[in-house]
């Protein structure tokens, strides 16, 4: 298929382009999660994975109903063994997933984030009452040990619940679902790589809107053991949103962006530890703040290094 072509559309059909971070028991629980869906609509599940992975494709036989499929040996920036490789593998999966998908819906999710059972009717029913482009869901944190929790606290806190529904700027790719015509407006920014910001910031500059719910809820896990394996990916996956960032701003912009980078880890610490202490999470925050806090710096760090290289 080429770049610029889409796929016959099936009415009533649910795309699940999946997002395969962690593979083995972890995509074998997402995927037993999707199966136990309940009042759901035809769907087509989308694993895409690249031949560094072959583990997955192995699945295919445990799981007939799934599509798994290799985009070959695509080339990276990075090493592909670094974390901006593997964000890069990521993106270029989910591009491959989202050219195939042939649901008037169509769906990205994360392995590492199993939907809870009624995810899909869920979707379905908000997508057809609004008319909101893309609709996004909550974002669970799993995961409860400090550094884990923090991990989910950095990313995810805009989207853990409680929060009231309703339009917002910001929605995330670990949960998310598209109407077609949002799939078919963002087509050119996607075709070879999937950034989340730039597909979303098309979607508002067009006039569309993003919905967060509360209703459609994943649950978030990762099993770091120690600081170390994450701050290099919370570095290269934050050098990446600054470079995409800064393609998509002006150069005064950028500029101001750098300059305040010193301060953006301690703006960011007292703004979670804000957010947090409203929850009723306030124990569980300052437990984690030891984790929490090099792990922002490593993505202020990465950020401005994004801005001032324009490189992701």
């Amino acid at each position: 298929m080429s770049a610029s072509a889409s796929p016959q559309v099936v009415p009533g059909r649910m795309s699940v382009v999946v997002t395969i971070v962690e593979g083995g028991e972890v995509l074998r629980g997402f995927l037993r999660a999707l199966a136990a869906q309940v009042d759901v609509p035809e769907l087509e599940i989308l694993a895409p994975y690249d031949d560094s992975r072959p583990d997955i494709g192995a699945l295919s036989a445990e799981f007939p109903h799934v599509t798994f499929f290799s985009i070959g040996q695509p080339t990276t920036t990075h090493p592909r063994d670094s974390a901006g490789g593997q964000h890069e593998l990521f993106d270029r999966r989910r591009a491959a997933g989202l050219q195939r998908a042939s649901g008037e819906l169509v769906s990205i999710l994360e392995d590492r984030a199993p939907p809870r059972p009624n995810w899909c009717a869920t979707m379905v029913r908000l997508h057809r009452t609004t008319n909101h482009a893309a609709i996004g869901g909550a974002i669970e944190a799993a995961a409860q040990d400090p550094l884990n929790w923090a991990f989910h606290a950095c990313d995810f806190s805009r989207y853990a619940p409680p929060f009231e529904a309703g339009t917002r700027a910001w929605i995330s790719d670990v949960n998310v679902c598209y109407k077609r015509r949002a799939v078919e407006l963002t087509r050119d920014l996607w075709h070879t790589r999937f950034h989340e910001p730039e597909v979303h910031w098309r979607l508002i500059e067009r006039g569309e809107t993003l919905y967060l719910t509360p209703e459609a809820v994943v649950d978030y896990r990762t099993r770091y053991p120690s600081l170390l394996g994450v701050l290099p990916e919370r570095f290269g996956w934050a050098r990446l949103f600054g470079y995409v960032r800064a393609r998509n701003v002006s150069s005064i912009e950028r500029l101001k962006f750098i300059a305040a980078g010193p301060l953006i880890p301690f703006v960011l610490f007292a703004r979670h530890a804000r957010a947090q202490h409203r929850r009723g999470c306030g124990a569980k925050f300052w437990r984690s703040a030891p984790w929490m806090f090099p792990m922002l710096c490593a993505w202020t760090a990465g950020e401005v290094w994004g801005y001032v290289t324009k490189r992701g």
